[in-house]
Formats: structure tokens, sequence, C-alpha cells
């Protein structure tokens, strides 16, 4: 006797509906996404208790005959794709012909459809057993509607993983709000146990103010820089909010690709990677990103409920969205047309970053007259390690004397002279902040965050304008590793060699550290050549050096910051908020905190109810 037997229909379906339905925001998804594959521009979703009870989801699409739905819940019927290219080249949101079948065998289920043209729509029920009524006559709209009642009501197992009402809805809530996010012309209204929890007009633009406000919240609109940037049939466009906005958890993170919202882990690591220099380590950024490439450059069909995709080039769209993220984040609040981004030069193409990112451009020096004592880098970690003769230069000329500060007016000019981005000063409060009039304004600044981050950058750009200067250990480090980890240090060597360790390998699970970069002198050898390879054979990449030695730069310049309660001059403090201007990152000190900020006309008027 066979052991091995052919499954029944409903069982066949009520297995993938375990791949594919794990809770009703997931029958929610599969839903608009046919909805929006059909045309809509109006959806109108109905729950009652957090959809367990009911789920309803009415469109104004193109509707489907009477033929089309007994075709509609069945497995593997679609009229998205009809041969292996159409696959390879899926530019809707839906394609594999399984969430009607899969939801209808788990629930009782209705759809009831109408084209253009047609006299009357069509109704077909299910109940999650074999068999299905022949579709009958009905009233409805040019659309669709499909309704959804007591899910997991046949499989008891799975009904009773399901959470509390509130917590269903509020999975709901947020799903419908990252469609709202994608689709700006889709008007949509959400009501729950017959009261409206959620209603937005269509609006005519993609990125409608009113509508994010409504979305994403007044703060993150306030602290967002819009991006839009193209290279090699790439392009990323849309909103990401400042460093200050940056959050506890990764709630305000939405990613699309061609309109599908993704979670991936190469855009984690290359947003990430955009975002190490202004960012704490604990804290996570928020953005609203759109990348549009070829469809054929992309497959969406890796998983069950298509959250993950896999890019053809991945390196190629990693280092484009790190590369289009860095330059804007260097430009800051002032924009992608201030004088950071001009200083940060044309993009170069996706594909072509260096191994060891640096910064973007050559900030032109000008001292100031405002650097601490040599004694202000007295760092324990620094008087034991060697520095390289670029950080050594680049230290005495962020500590050395200043020039005569001719181009620094000593105070600020006649009123009809036009304002440069952050004005020119007026003052200094509490031997901590500079206050400094605009054209709109007044801009605030934190004098040691400020003069921190001019100093990190001016100490990056001598350090990795060079080779990094290696350092031979009087006693090389032995790490035993596995045989891949040793392999992959083979394969790497020339990379290793470039990002200052030479390693040699003794055995087939032993490898041997011979040199590390100067400025790592006294680092765990051992522990870096561990993470790097880690890195190495993750993303086929490692920044794990430039990390640390740009972590031994930012304490250099954090000790050799001016500090507080340091009473500047007006020249002194002009010169600080021209080279703040020339400085890219200036937004953010080395540890992610604000170095300005901006009080407009506008506010200060409110603040003292002028004009009321």
């Amino acid at each position: 006797m066979a052991t091995i037997r052919s499954l029944p229909a409903q069982l066949i379906n009520q297995i993938a509906a375990g791949e594919v339905i794990e809770r009703p925001a997931s029958v929610i998804k599969e839903l608009v996404e046919n909805s929006l594959d059909a045309g809509a521009h109006s959806l109108r979703v109905d729950l009652e208790q957090g959809g367990i009870k009911l789920m309803r989801v009415t469109d104004d699409g193109g509707g489907l005959g009477r033929d089309d739905l007994a075709l509609a819940v069945a497995r593997h019927a679609t009229s998205k794709i009809a041969s292996l290219a159409d696959l390879e080249g899926v530019a809707t949101l839906g394609f594999r012909g399984e969430a009607l079948p899969s939801i209808a065998s788990v629930s009782r289920f209705a759809l009831t459809s109408r084209r253009d043209g047609d006299a009357h729509a069509w109704r077909l029920a299910c109940d999650g057993s074999d068999g299905t009524e022949p579709p009958q006559p009905a009233a409805h709209g040019v659309g669709t509607s499909v309704e959804v009642r007591d899910l997991f009501y046949n499989v008891p197992a799975r009904r009773k993983f399901l959470r509390t009402e509130r917590t269903e809805l509020g999975h709901i809530d947020q799903l419908l709000t990252r469609f709202a996010l994608a689709r700006g012309d889709l008007s949509l209204r959400l009501t729950h146990n017959g009261r409206v929890s959620l209603e937005l007009p269509a609006a005519d633009a993609a990125l409608d103010p009113t509508r994010l406000r409504r979305l994403l919240g007044e703060e993150f609109l306030a602290h967002a820089l819009t991006l839009d940037d193209s290279a090699v049939g790439l392009r990323l466009h849309g909103l990401v909010a400042s460093p200050a906005f940056a959050r506890s958890q990764g709630d305000m993170q939405f990613f699309y690709v061609n309109g599908r919202l993704v979670r991936d882990k190469l855009v984690t690591h290359a947003v990430r990677q955009a975002f190490r220099d202004v960012l704490h380590h604990s804290r996570h950024p928020a953005f609203l990103l759109f990348l549009e490439l070829p469809p054929r450059q992309v497959d969406v069909n890796v998983h069950p409920a298509k959250h993950e995709v896999r890019f053809r080039e991945s390196r190629q769209v990693h280092d484009f969205i790190f590369q289009v993220l860095h330059r804007r984040l260097a430009a800051g609040q002032r924009g992608a047309d201030g004088p950071a981004a001009e200083a940060a030069g044309p993009a170069p193409a996706a594909g072509e970053a260096a191994e060891r990112q640096g910064p973007a451009s050559v900030p032109r020096a000008l001292p100031l007259g405002i650097a601490d004592a040599r004694g202000g880098y007295g760092c324990d970690q620094l008087r034991h390690t060697p520095p390289s003769r670029a950080a050594a230069a680049a230290a005495r000329a962020f500590q050395g004397p200043a020039p005569a500060l001719a181009e620094a007016p000593a105070a600020a000019p006649e009123a009809h002279t036009e304002l440069p981005p952050l004005g020119f000063a007026i003052g200094q409060l509490h031997g901590i902040y500079v206050l400094a009039e605009t054209a709109d304004g007044l801009v605030i600044v934190d004098m040691h965050a400020a003069h921190e981050r001019i100093g990190y950058e001016r100490l990056k750009q001598a350090v990795h304008g060079e080779q990094l200067v290696r350092q031979p250990l009087l006693m090389p480090v032995s790490v035993h590793v596995s045989q891949a980890e040793a392999d992959l240090a083979d394969a790497h060597a020339d990379l290793l060699t470039r990002l200052g360790l030479v390693i040699g390998r003794l055995g087939e699970t032993q490898l041997v550290v011979r040199e590390l970069p100067a400025l790592l002198a006294q680092a765990d050898a051992e522990q870096l050549l561990r993470d790097v390879l880690a890195d190495l054979g993750t993303h086929g990449r490692s920044e794990r050096i430039e990390a640390a030695v740009d972590g031994l730069l930012a304490t250099m310049a954090c000790h050799g910051a001016v500090r507080a309660n340091r009473r500047l001059t007006l020249a002194e403090m002009n010169a600080l908020l021209r080279d703040m201007e020339r400085t890219e990152r200036a937004d953010q000190c080395n540890h992610g905190r604000p170095t300005w900020t901006r009080l407009t006309q506008r506010e200060l008027d409110a603040l003292f109810l002028r004009g009321r």
C-alpha cells in the first residue's frame, strides 16, 4: 500500500492559507492588492470585531464578469501572468492566484462584482467546503466587493492564536497607512463596528503635505528632507527625516520597491550605513522612500506573503541607495541646493562606491581661532596609539593658531546685504549658544557641537585622503576560524590589505594577524578580524575598520572642540557659522545631536501674540 497520497483540494487550500493568511490584516492586504491591481481609486474597508467577525473590501476597479467568478476562487488562476516571461517581469502587486482560494477555504466568503457595461452584478458565495454554488445576480455598482466572515471558523487551532480586537484592528490600521502612503491618488475609508476609524480623500500630489501630516504627524514633516535622484536605471525619491528625529524603534520606516512595501536586509544595511556618521547606534532613522527600477531587475516571488524581494544587481542597488542618502544627509536642512550639496559634487554611478566610503568632498579650510590647547586631546586611548602622519597633521591643523579672520565680519552687515543661510552672529548666550540673525528669523547654534562636527570632518578628510598607515605587530595574533572563514580571508586578501589588515594563513582553520591600521594598534586584533570576516560573509564588504578609525577621530574632535563658557568674539562666531555652511553633515554632531535650530519670524511673533 502506497504511503504517499494526494491531498484533497480543501486541505491544500487550507495549507496554503497557513502560509498566506496569518491574521485579519493578512486578508486585508491580499484584498487591497487585488483592488489596486484592478485599477481602483476608491476603497472602503468595513470591519467588525477587529476583522475576526467581518471584513468587507469594496472598490471601484474594473470588476469581474460572471464567468470569471468561479475561476477567481480556483487555485493558481490569475489574469496577471500567463508565462514565465510575465513572472520574471511582473509589475502587479499580486500574481500567484492563491489569495482568494486560500481565504475562501478558512472563512465564510462572498465575492460580488460588476464590470462597466454589464446589466447587473454577480455574486459567488463559499463556506470553506469543496463545492461552490453557481454565481447569482446581485445589485452592485461597477467594481468589486469581497466579504469575509468568521475567519478560521473551520480551523479552531488557528483561530485561538488571534489576538484581541484592538490588536487586530491596530495591525489593519498600520497596513492601510502603508498603502495610503504609497498611493496618494487613493481615496480610503475604514470603518470599525459601524464607526469611521480612518478617512482619507484622494490627493493631487503623491506626497501631499496634508495627507502626510495626517498619516505620519507634524513632527515628521518638520524634520523631513526631500530627495529625488536617478542613476543607471534606478530612481530613489521620497522623504528622509533628519537625524534629530531619530526614533527609539524602527516604526517609521517605509520603503517601497516599484510601489510594493518591502522589508529587505540589503536596503536596511544601506540606510543604516548612510546614517552611520550622524545617528547614535541605539536610535533608528525614519523615512518614506520609493525605489523604482525595471521589473526584470527585481524578483518579487521569493516570499509567501511577498514581504521580501531579491535584486538582480544587489551590490549596485545597495551602493545607489547608500550614495543618494549619504549625499542628502550631507546637504542637511539647507537642502540639496545648499552649499554642502554643491561641495558634494555629482553622484557617483551606482556600483562604483569604494570599499571605504570617505567624505564626498573636501571642505575648504578656514581654521577657527577658538581651538583649545593641545592638552585638550588628552584621551588615554590616543596617548598610547601612535597616529598616522595624516592624523597628526590633521590634529595640528585643527589645534594650531588661526590666521587673521579677515573674511569674517566683526558685526552684522547693513540690512540690504544678502544674508548667508545661517545668518550673522549677534551674540552669545550662557557661553554655550551662538545667536545669529537670518533673513527669516533667528538661528541658535550649539557652538561645541558645531565645532566638534567641523573638526571631525576635517580629521576624516585628512586620514581617509591617504591609504591607511599599517603598523606591524610585535607579537602576531593567531586566530582559529572555520575553514569557510579562512577561505573568505584568502579570497579578500587584497581588500583586507587596503583596509590595513595584513593576514596570513597557517593552516586550514588558522589565520594570523601580522599588521593592523596604526590608529587601531591597541584594538583587539582577534575580535576585529572576526567582525570584518562576518561582514564580508554577509554583505560582501566591511566598513568595520573605517568605523573604528572614525570612532577615534570623533573622540579627537570632541576633545578638541571649543568648550562651554568660552567667550567668542563676533568674528569668531561668524567664522564658525561660515564653516558650518561649508561642512557636510553640519546639522548634527558626531553623537547625533542637533547642532543648530531655527525660530522663524512667524514663530517669534506668535510667542508675543503679535498680529492677533
